[in-house]
């Protein structure tokens, strides 16, 4: 299998036709473990935990994720079905599922939709522009290395498929993510170090750590910079302990600036001081656009199963001139746009759209203007507006406004949802 392999758990029942279609996953590839009952998938997430979890909504789901929540496990559960009554859907939903997932009946297409779904989209290191190509040699010879490496850029440059770069240049062994930003410091501490039974009300019995489970293998902590500082003091020690994982690391935001503002621990960044790579923005890769749009038409076209489309040149001149705020990821997703809208054979300017359907524009204006219109507006007032207007410039699709806006899906939603505690209504409704 091509791409990022994200660590799966899958919950149901010995016999059904989901349960069968995991194994048939696993079998032709997808990290894939099994638990028969939810209690089983508690004692599975407590031993070597999981990037995601995929529960068959006809067990108890509200309950699952009610223990989930007590035993602060922060994993992402997808509640999934095989014509499933609309009632159990929606109480999934309600109960904290991150989104429902209709399965077809048939078992092969279930098992292609889990290979599919266990496999996460990477941003594609493709480019020639120098400041990128260097970046990519730097992390490659720092592969074998042990001691901490530290990814910076902004979102959707391509941290995560750097990480994955280095790991597999490395010894081997497993790869285990962890979301730093948007997560409860409790949860996040859970995640990390494990904890004991009685530790607090919810900790029924022992749990083991990313630190511990990704022994032998590599811990990538993405968005670092939003460790909060209590827990840096803990990860500091870690790292140190015997046997402990090698540790990638990615932020978009200066630690420098935070460690003089007191707000990052300078000893921790200074544990970062072999190799410190900075991926660059996509405005600032020249041609490199260019030659990105035209890897991702090709790519999705055949996905498609259409010819490959030109891109005009009127259409390709409005795709080097916009500064994608988003960058690769941004820019991957429009080109699949694209290639739908194309006509005539062709894709033109009409065909370069956001999410929303509204026409992407150069980069133009006055920026001293733009700071002037916010001067009297507080700091909550103006992320506010920002996170609205993102949402609502792409049709109320949270991943994508999340990832224009450098934050996780989780604090998007977060975010959302004190808005409506606060009588503000949102696009869509939270």
């Amino acid at each position: 299998m091509n791409g990022t392999i994200v660590r799966m758990l899958l919950v149901g029942p010995k016999g059904g036709p989901f349960r069968e279609a995991a194994e048939m996953a696993r079998g032709a590839g997808a990290e894939v473990r099994l638990a028969d009952t939810p209690a089983d998938a508690l004692c599975a997430l407590r031993d070597s935990g999981a990037g995601m979890v995929m529960i068959d909504v006809e067990t108890d789901v509200p309950g699952f994720l009610a223990d989930l929540t007590q035993e602060r496990f922060g994993v992402p559960v997808l509640a999934c079905g095989i014509d499933a009554s609309a009632e159990r859907a929606v109480a999934a939903i309600r109960a904290g599922a991150v989104d429902y997932v209709p399965l077809p009946p048939d078992r092969e297409l279930i098992a292609a939709a889990i290979r599919q779904i266990a496999v996460l989209p990477e941003v594609t290191l493709i480019g020639e522009a120098q400041n990128f190509t260097r970046a990519l040699s730097f992390a490659r010879a720092m592969g074998p290395a042990h001691a901490p490496i530290l990814i910076s850029g902004e979102r959707g440059t391509g941290k995560q498929s750097v990480a994955h770069m280095v790991h597999a240049a490395s010894n081997g062994g497993c790869f285990h993510s962890v979301e730093c930003g948007g997560v409860a410091p409790d949860i996040l501490a859970s995640e990390l170090f494990g904890h004991e039974a009685g530790d607090f009300p919810g900790a029924r019995a022992d749990r083991r750590g990313a630190f511990t489970t990704a022994r032998g293998g590599t811990l990538f902590l993405r968005d670092i910079d939003q460790l909060p500082p209590l827990l840096q003091h803990r990860v500091l020690s870690a790292i140190d302990e015997p046997g402990a994982p090698r540790l990638i690391a990615s932020n978009s935001r200066d630690l420098g600036a935070l460690v003089e503002a007191g707000r990052f621990r300078a000893d921790l960044l200074a544990r970062f001081a072999l190799a410190s790579i900075t991926i660059p923005p996509l405005r600032d890769r020249g041609n490199d656009i260019a030659l990105l749009a035209e890897t991702f038409v090709a790519r999705f076209a055949a996905m498609e199963s259409r010819a490959v489309p030109a891109i005009a040149p009127e259409a390709l001149r409005l795709i080097q001139g916009y500064e994608w705020p988003g960058n690769v990821a941004e820019l991957q997703e429009a080109m699949h746009r694209a290639v739908l809208l194309a006509h005539n054979g062709g894709i033109d300017a009409e065909s370069i759209v956001l999410a929303d359907g509204s026409r992407i524009r150069s980069v133009e204006g006055n920026s001293e203007a733009t700071v002037e219109a916010l001067v009297g507006r507080t700091v909550e007032e103006v992320e506010r507006a920002l996170i609205l207007q993102t949402l609502e410039r792409c049709n109320g699709n949270r991943t994508s406004a999340s990832q224009i806006l450098g934050i996780s899906v989780r604090t998007m939603r977060n975010k959302l949802k004190a808005f409506v505690e606060a009588g503000i209504s949102t696009i869509p409704a939270a």
